[in-house]
């Protein structure tokens, strides 16, 4: 699954090498006389992406099982309402601009390598770390570790909602901060209970023990990183930067 801070791809982003040189030949080709030019609808998108699909596989199975609290679920829902909200009240898409606007170039390899690590920290380990728990019957770290994973597969499904085509740029950076910010509070409760851990009884094994507070604590360092050393000081500005141009340009 893919997974970022906000800066994963679309599959609008990516243009096959026949479509571009059919839209070249269709350029060059002369207009015909006293011809009316049709309307032509627009195609439609897919509803749901790969990832996307993925991830609303994990919330509806964490939702089902009964790890997830009411807050968390509720935090969902309405962080759903208010990017709406905030879409239509405060950062509208330019007019007669494109919505699929990138903030950075997709094909950064570091960036690549950056995400795919975060995905392994913050969604495969910990996933795997709960259904280990199930079978040892730790359900105190099971408890502890599923509030994080539900709320990253959330985000993920939002970033993918978000980058749908009918959000402006502010608002695609809006879902990983808000989430962030939010599943830090998660981690610290995790990593406070995997520390709490004092016997066999606690947390199952000894080696299970302390993969539990290595895994909280490296989710804790990724995503205080991801939040303070990229989200906030590199993606927050390029976004807004490019969304406010885009408006100059409407104005000259």
């Amino acid at each position: 699954m893919k997974m970022s801070g906000g800066v994963r791809p679309t599959y609008n982003d990516i243009q096959l090498p026949k479509d571009d040189h059919e839209r070249r030949i269709s350029a060059a080709a002369p207009a015909p006389k006293n011809v009316h030019h049709a309307t032509i609808a627009p195609t439609h998108k897919r509803f749901l992406t790969f990832q996307q699909l993925n991830a609303l596989a994990i919330i509806v199975v964490f939702s089902a099982s009964g790890m997830v609290s009411m807050e968390d679920f509720v935090f969902v829902v309405l962080s759903y309402i208010y990017v709406h909200f905030l879409s239509k009240v405060a950062f509208p898409p330019p007019p007669n601009a494109s919505t699929h606007e990138r903030v950075f170039d997709p094909n950064n390899k570091f960036l690549s390598l950056y995400i795919s690590v975060a995905a392994v920290i913050g969604l495969v380990l910990p996933i795997a770390y709960i259904f280990h728990g199930i079978l040892g019957k730790d359900k105190q770290g099971i408890k502890a570790a599923s509030p994080h994973v539900f709320l990253l597969s959330s985000q993920v499904f939002m970033e993918g909602v978000a980058s749908s085509g009918k959000f402006s740029i502010p608002i695609r950076v809006f879902v990983p901060v808000f989430y962030n910010s939010r599943r830090i509070f998660t981690i610290v409760e995790w990593l406070r209970n995997e520390i709490g851990k004092v016997d066999e009884e606690d947390g199952g094994s000894p080696a299970r023990v302390y993969m539990g507070r290595a895994l909280a604590i490296a989710n804790m360092v990724l995503w205080c990183f991801n939040l303070f050393g990229f989200l906030l000081p590199v993606y927050l500005p390029r976004a807004f930067k490019k969304y406010y141009a885009a408006f100059n340009k409407i104005k000259d």
